[in-house]
């Protein structure tokens, strides 16, 4: 809430906070600045941030730009500091951890509608501000709403640790892949005695399983990735300041939050794993890990982002998977038809409401969302019983210290009430994001949007060719699959598509259409467009209308799919990794 510009190193080092999900910090230079994590949009990057610092400490060029990792709040307002240009001609530069651009945009782009989709649980995108709804997301107050936007690092850090000096200032970059990025880096600045610590150590436990859905971090990775800054950076720095919550002074001090932040995760990894050893399990290990008294006495150990209980079950799913080893729970039978079995058993829903309202007003919470859950699922037009799980799920939510377990609870509990909420959701799919996505991964994604049923009996080859890159691909479809390989043409090809990679982005960005390509004369078809337009056929434009909670997407008309979007050779939609 204390929003504004502050110091961190007298003349040195400053941030701005509280305008975004994330700080965007600068670092003085002999001749201007150096930004660490420019923000997510352009606007605050520029309006509140940049300018501001302009106004109060001087005017003076950003000489160079630091993405920290490849989360859209640390690099998505870049546009708002550094001219493109001016990073194209080496004048400015921007670095990154080596495979920062691979993962700023491929790891949500496969399952980027679902994740779209789930965000609106976990980030309560459209919960009312208020004491009631969304009040923070503990790492900041919110994500922007502004434009995102990416500009292509010219310098990586491919070295574990490398050390580079940018007009007059020192600096050594760690790189810490797989710790709460899939490529992020911490930096430390001798000359200042202090140590930029990225996202790696906040004022909070983070998450190991992002609940929009992501890949599983790896704990052990991120422990050891702390463990080296502690011995490397930890007896030497002065202040530690990083990409969210406020900085912290004095050697003890750092060093004490630095020891917390390491063995918080590694305890969470070696006694989860201890105790799944002993035979607990995926479905147990949430009500059975439990910190240590001297963690739960440190304000940086505390759940205020991430959660004891979805972090422990997501280190068994990292080694273990999600099956329990019970062969009942191997296969299960979906809720919406396991759960008639239950209310039948349990005697109808007269006695299941009725109980659960008992429990509810016991504050026996999960036990009375155990059963209620149930009844909403074999009667999803049941609105009583909804009303009952969304006050069950309120009572849950407003207890958890976590934001993402508090916001998917009254997340669920307002769609239960309301339907399905209208509005706008975030978007990223700029020309900066649809550039920096490889043709192969827009080719892997329309294979997923692909409705295999609809494929049924079509076989065909196409050769796809780029003049402009020199890129080359074969695309079969066989068995209701769509396959691709890089760097190869055949030469009995159903078809060939030759059109220039810089006119393909526009189709990918929804700016254009294949048909308005080949009328302008920027596509070439050569041989049988008639398995071109079967692949269209099957394409499906997803949009992140469908239900998570049952029985409440026929209160809330489905949305309408902007005309722009509704080309399905365009590119899905992105997922904004803002926040994780």
């Amino acid at each position: 809430m204390g929003y504004g510009l502050y110091e961190v190193v007298p003349e040195k080092i400053y941030q701005v906070r509280g305008f975004d999900l994330a700080n965007i910090s600068f670092v003085k230079t002999s001749t201007g600045w150096i930004v660490f994590d420019p923000l997510t949009a352009k606007e605050t990057a520029r309006r509140a941030a940049l300018e501001l610092v302009n106004e109060k400490l001087g005017k003076h060029p950003v000489v160079a730009v630091v993405y920290s990792h490849s989360h859209g709040d640390h690099f998505g307002g870049v546009r708002g500091v550094v001219d493109e240009a001016d990073v194209k001609s080496g004048k400015a530069k921007i670095i990154a951890p080596v495979g920062f651009v691979d993962h700023a945009i491929a790891e949500n782009v496969y399952a980027g509608n679902a994740m779209t989709r789930r965000m609106y649980f976990q980030y309560g995108v459209l919960l009312p501000r208020s004491p009631f709804g969304h009040v923070d997301q503990s790492i900041g107050k919110n994500t922007a709403a502004g434009n995102l936007g990416l500009i292509e690092p010219n310098v990586y850090i491919n070295q574990l640790y490398e050390k580079i000096t940018i007009d007059g200032v020192e600096m050594e970059l760690q790189n810490t892949p797989g710790t709460e990025a899939p490529a992020e880096m911490n930096t430390c600045f001798p000359q200042f005695k202090a140590f930029w610590a990225a996202e790696n150590i906040t004022g909070t436990i983070h998450n190991i399983y992002t609940l929009r859905g992501a890949l599983v971090r790896d704990s052990l990775a991120w422990s050891k990735n702390i463990n080296n800054a502690l011995y490397r950076y930890g007896a030497e720095s002065e202040v530690m300041f990083a990409s969210h919550t406020w900085p912290r002074w004095g050697n003890e001090r750092i060093q004490e939050v630095m020891r917390t932040q390491r063995d918080s995760y590694a305890h969470l990894h070696n006694e989860v794993l201890h105790l799944a050893n002993n035979g607990v399990t995926i479905n147990e290990i949430q009500n059975v890990y439990k910190q240590p008294e001297s963690l739960k006495k440190q304000w940086a150990a505390h759940s205020y982002h991430g959660s004891e209980e979805h972090n422990s079950r997501a280190v068994i799913n990292r080694y273990l998977g999600y099956w329990d080893a019970n062969p009942a729970t191997l296969a299960p039978l979906s809720l919406k038809d396991s759960a008639p079995l239950y209310v039948e058993m349990m005697g109808g829903s007269a006695k299941i409401l009725a109980k659960g309202k008992e429990l509810y007003k016991q504050g026996k919470y999960r036990e009375a969302m155990e059963i209620v859950n149930k009844l909403v699922y074999a009667q999803p037009s049941n609105t009583a019983t909804k009303d009952l799980l969304a006050d069950i799920f309120e009572q849950i939510g407003y207890q958890k210290e976590s934001p993402s377990m508090r916001n998917s609870f009254l997340g669920a509990a307002y769609e239960l009430r309301h339907g399905m909420p209208s509005g706008a959701s975030p978007k990223s799919n700029g020309p900066d994001m649809i550039k920096g996505m490889t043709t192969e991964l827009w080719l892997n994604a329309l294979a997923i949007s692909m409705d295999s049923k609809k494929a049924v009996g079509m076989n065909f080859v196409t050769n796809l060719s780029a003049p402009d890159n020199g890129e080359k691909f074969v695309i079969e479809m066989s068995n209701s699959a769509l396959t691709n390989i890089k760097g190869q043409q055949v030469k009995n090809s159903n078809l060939t598509v030759t059109l220039n990679r810089s006119d393909l982005e526009q189709v990918m960005g929804a700016q254009t259409t294949f048909d308005k390509l080949l009328a302008a004369g920027k596509v070439k078809f050569d041989g049988d467009r008639k398995v071109f337009d079967q692949l269209r056929s099957t394409l499906t434009v997803f949009t992140p209308d469908f239900e998570l909670m049952p029985g409440t997407k026929a209160k809330a008309a489905a949305k309408p799919v902007p005309s722009s979007a509704k080309d399905p050779f365009a590119a899905q939609e992105i997922a904004i990794t803002a926040g994780e």
